[in-house]
């Protein structure tokens, strides 16, 4: 029998982020140039004023990484029509007319350069560009279905990741390897290993993406949530995090004879299992003498079962990631330009 994570109440209320005017267009156009060839459709209409507006498909994957809350959404960047990289209304009017309108996480992959964008979809039509999210860029990678070992370079978070798939028995699924060491500077934002935010001893890391970490022992079972989101509000204020954007992560851990437990929070409320870049965090943080994460001693109990993560002096793993490809849509798309 499966020992039981720390106990944390339902799911709860999830933050606002930025919405896609203002650092959406450029984050956007980041990711790499929009191609002219690949397999976009799109015929032109001349509007008042000389506006043509484009009108086609654009072929997209829904690709489901385990232990993820949702799909993800992959786009080939080479294969968007001219223009199309501003996000903003398009997306929001592509996602809502195809089959899958609520997906909340959407990658924008270059197979080309190997660059990867993660952007996520928010309460209420905004979009968040300011994270990464490690089970989108798996997703890429799978989208892609080149073999071998590949390397990618998240643009949101300055990451380099190798993905390397795995022999038997783990044969279908990958090890994610996060280059840069556990100790490098900034690692520890603040430049120590625990900070007090209100009265609660926790570890600020950033390393694949802002996490906070919460000793279970310090929380009130019955009001965890509660706790989880005002320590999280106090640390982004702390961080610099604008109050809208759903960074940092946090998670609670505690440790027992059974090994080190941990529940996170994600947008929308309870995270199903712990997020790629939340392992990746974990781990660094518990190679750092002092945090409240100790050195993990075997598989990170989640909800959704276990994690295994290591740490070396250059690098942390995440081992036996999985993700499938779930369907394939053609996403409607308009596009406006000057004719």
């Amino acid at each position: 029998m499966r020992p039981d994570p720390p106990h944390v109440p339902g799911p709860g209320p999830a933050p606002r982020g930025a919405t896609a005017a203002g650092p959406g267009r450029r984050a956007a156009a980041d990711a790499a140039p929009a191609g002219r060839g690949g397999t976009a459709r799109h015929g032109g209409t001349v509007g008042h004023g000389g506006t043509v507006e484009r009108r086609g498909t654009v072929e997209a994957l829904v690709v489901r990484a385990h232990d993820a809350p949702g799909p993800t959404l992959v786009l080939r960047v080479d294969r968007l029509p001219p223009g199309a990289l501003a996000l903003g209304a398009e997306l929001r009017a592509a996602l809502a007319a195809s089959p899958r309108p609520r997906l909340r996480k959407i990658a924008l992959f270059d197979p080309r350069t190997l660059r990867y964008r993660f952007v996520q979809a928010l309460p209420g039509g905004s979009f968040d560009f300011r994270a990464g999210c490690g089970h989108s860029l798996l997703a890429c990678v799978v989208a892609d279905g080149r073999p071998g070992p590949v390397t990618v370079r998240a643009v949101t978070t300055g990451d380099t990741v190798l993905c390397e798939p795995e022999s038997a028995p783990h044969h279908d699924a990958y090890t994610l390897s996060f280059l840069r060491a556990p100790d490098a500077p900034g690692t520890l934002p603040t430049g120590r290993p625990v900070d007090v935010l209100l009265g609660v001893p926790v570890s600020l890391v950033r390393y694949g993406n802002p996490y906070v970490f919460v000793d279970a022992r310090h929380l009130d079972p019955r009001a965890t949530e509660r706790q989880l989101l005002a320590l999280r509000a106090e640390a982004a204020r702390r961080l610099g995090h604008p109050s809208a954007s759903a960074l940092p992560k946090i998670a609670a851990v505690a440790d027992g004879p059974g090994g080190l437990s941990v529940r996170a929070l994600t947008v929308g409320g309870w995270h199903p299992g712990l997020a790629l870049t939340g392992a990746a965090a974990l781990a660094a943080a518990g190679a750092i003498d002092g945090t409240v994460v100790p050195v993990p001693r075997g598989p990170v109990r989640t909800p959704a079962g276990p994690v295994t993560v290591s740490a070396a002096p250059d690098r942390v793993r995440v081992h036996h990631k999985r993700a499938e490809v779930l369907e394939r849509l053609e996403l409607p798309w308009r596009v406006h330009a000057t004719a």
